[in-house]
This record gives structure tokens, C-alpha cells and sequence, in this order.
């Protein structure tokens, strides 16, 4: 009889294991809390336009380069809620980025 229940009884590293198991689960699932949260490890912008109508932008982010890409990104907003990746090397996309820098400076 106390073989039949020891054959039922879950054994102690089994237990073990599935405990184990369940903390690294957990422990997996919480983002670190000093650990930035970084969407992407690679550049945004594959391919560029040369410029683009500066009434049809709402809004313009610059990414300078880093550990991501080795290159400055520009990407618009564009009213439309769709967004383009901007040649930061044109000549009237630097002229935006200045006029940009120049309007931040005098607010």
C-alpha cells in the first residue's frame, strides 16, 4: 500500500524542477528596472527621399548616429499620419534641420 502511494506522491526533484521553472518564467517576464526598453537595434531608414514639400510635414525627429546605425536619420511625420525617412546629406533637408535648431534656440 505505501508503494502504490509513493508511486502517486510527486517526487521531490520534480517539484523542484517545475518550482524552478516557474520562477525563471516570472523572472523573464518583468522588464529589468534600470534596463532601457529599446524598440529597435538597427536603422530605421533603409531608403531616403531627397526632400519633400515642407507644407505636407507635421512633425520632424532627428536621430543622431549611435550604437543603432552609424548614420544621422531624419524621419518626417507627414500630415497624412504616414512617415518618410529624409537624406539628412540634401541640401534642403539641412536647411530644414537648421531652420528647426534656429526655432528651438529662439523658444
Amino acid at each position: 500500500m505505501a508503494r502504490a502511494a509513493a508511486l502517486h506522491a510527486p517526487s521531490a526533484p520534480g517539484l523542484l524542477c517545475v518550482a524552478l521553472l516557474l520562477l525563471l518564467l516570472e523572472a523573464a517576464s518583468r522588464p529589468a528596472a534600470a534596463a532601457p526598453v529599446v524598440s529597435e537595434l538597427r536603422c530605421q531608414c533603409l531608403k531616403t527621399v531627397q526632400g519633400i514639400h515642407f507644407k505636407n510635414i507635421q512633425n520632424v525627429q532627428v536621430t543622431p548616429a549611435g550604437p543603432h546605425c552609424t548614420q544621422t536619420e531624419v524621419v518626417a511625420t507627414l500630415k497624412n499620419g504616414q512617415q518618410a525617412c529624409l537624406n539628412p546629406e540634401a541640401p534642403i533637408i539641412r536647411k530644414l534641420i537648421e531652420k528647426m535648431l534656429k526655432k528651438g534656440e529662439s523658444d
